[in-house]
């Protein structure tokens, strides 16, 4: 490294230290008001709108789709979901805007529907339909949880099963059936656009230029293809690796893109579709489909009935239980293994970066050296988050790949092995009858 570049590394480290940035946010005010687990939780969280970049107020809108209670289904934008207010911090006496949730009342076939989306109730977070408290029962309910002391934030310790508070006054509620288009749907139907089109920008390159080479990031994409199918799904299925390969190779790439692009930011990245355990479960299940549907008779003859001594299987069915729990337990691997390093992946991010403004209450100093140590251990987990997001899509498919060529077994390699050694050996009998002709010939 030469001396140039450690005087731009140098300067750029002084101006983190120095800057207002640093300065400003240690106050002692900002200590208090910040909520580490809401804040993480936020972020890897789904939600129904998309965060504006650098903002946690304004959001880009998304389509609401539920079904009500009496079986109509009712559509309405995102954005009516919360207002922005105006609030005074206490402690600083700055205004500041808040996204304060609100009841969204529709109207359809005459009929008032309304919903919020639900804060202080059992279904925390998600869009809950709101029907007045009438019948003396309810109001009995209500009243005995009124009576009970809250010693927490307003509210959270009076959360009663089936009723919602809104602005001080409980609801019944209903959670409806909700097909909405979330951040997490948008940032699927994103990722499947881009592995579409990335795979077809390689077909219309041989479409055109036959079997030249590509070059730039069709080369990268041909590499990447050919590098998984002939090191991972040809060296492990042989002749049956083209009718998986299409399969394997969609997980590979849909898998490193959504990894990737929940490295972004900003729009259109910051959904952590891989930390979500919905994500990797259906990835998983549709690989145990995969595996079962297409399996061969051997395959299922090993499960329940195993090549092992009798004991272990009959009268009781030892073995067999050991292996049908262990089709259940590959997939089950798989969505484990996938969810819980790229969530750590983020939750280390996020934490390091935190730490910039639970350090404030130790002053400027403190503050600043914790935007340095912040700034470059969280430079370093992206990029290491870059790799791992390589790292986690070809463990993944080569796991796949392997649970599907152990299903494709048809035994016929135990039958081949024994006839090759049959013909290699030499059969006693046979030598001692070509001893007892030689002798008689001679």
């Amino acid at each position: 490294m030469n001396s140039n570049k450690i005087s731009i590394i140098f300067g750029l480290i002084v101006m983190i230290l120095f800057s207002p940035f640093a300065v400003n946010a240690s106050g002692p005010d900002k200590e208090e008001g910040v909520n580490v687990k809401e804040i993480m939780f936020h972020h890897l969280g789904d939600g129904y709108g998309w965060e504006v970049p650098f903002s946690h107020v304004y959001r880009i809108p998304l389509p609401v789709i539920v079904r009500a209670e009496d079986g109509k289904w009712i559509c309405f934008s995102s954005s009516k979901l919360t207002k922005l207010e105006e609030e005074i911090d206490p402690k600083s006496g700055k205004n500041k805007l808040e996204a304060v949730p609100q009841i969204v009342n529709i109207e359809k076939d005459g009929k008032n529907y309304s919903f919020v989306l639900a804060h202080y109730s059992a279904h925390s977070n998600k869009i809950v339909q709101i029907f007045p408290v009438e019948s003396d029962n309810d109001k009995s309910v209500l009243k005995a949880a009124s009576e009970i002391a809250s010693e927490g934030e307003y509210g959270v310790d009076r959360i009663i099963d089936g009723y919602v508070l809104v602005d001080g006054q409980y609801f019944k509620e209903y959670r409806p059936l909700d097909f909405s288009i979330t951040k997490n749907v948008l940032a699927l139907f994103i990722a499947a656009i881009i592995v579409t089109a990335m795979v077809m920008s390689v077909v219309r390159w041989y479409a055109k230029k036959g079997l030249k080479a590509p070059r730039k990031g069709m080369g990268f994409m041909e590499m990447l293809i050919d590098f998984i199918y002939t090191g991972v799904i040809k060296s492990s299925l042989h002749d049956k690796a083209k009718q998986f390969a299409p399969f394997l190779l969609t997980c590979f790439f849909f898998i490193l893109v959504m990894n990737l692009v929940g490295l972004i930011v900003i729009f259109p990245g910051g959904a952590n579709l891989t930390g979500n355990i919905a994500v990797t479960l259906v990835l998983a299940v549709l690989v145990f489909i995969v595996i079962n549907i297409k399996a061969t008779k051997h395959y299922w003859k090993e499960i329940f009935w195993p090549d092992v001594p009798l004991f272990l299987k009959f009268p009781l069915p030892i073995m067999q239980c050991i292996e049908i729990f262990g089709i259940f337990t590959k997939p089950a691997a798989l969505c484990v293994r996938l969810f819980a390093n790229m969530m750590g992946g983020h939750m280390i991010v996020i934490t390091l970066t935190l730490l910039i403004f639970i350090f404030t209450a130790f002053g400027a100093a403190a503050t600043g050296g914790s935007v340095v140590i912040s700034i470059i251990f969280s430079i370093f987990m992206l990029a290491l988050d870059i790799l791992v997001s390589f790292i986690q899509a070809y463990v993944f498919t080569l796991l796949a790949t392997l649970f599907i060529a152990m299903a494709q077994d048809n035994g016929h390699h135990e039958k081949h092995q024994e006839h090759v050694d049959h013909e290699i050996l030499p059969d006693p009998d046979n030598d001692e009858k070509k001893d007892d002709a030689s002798g008689v010939i001679a």
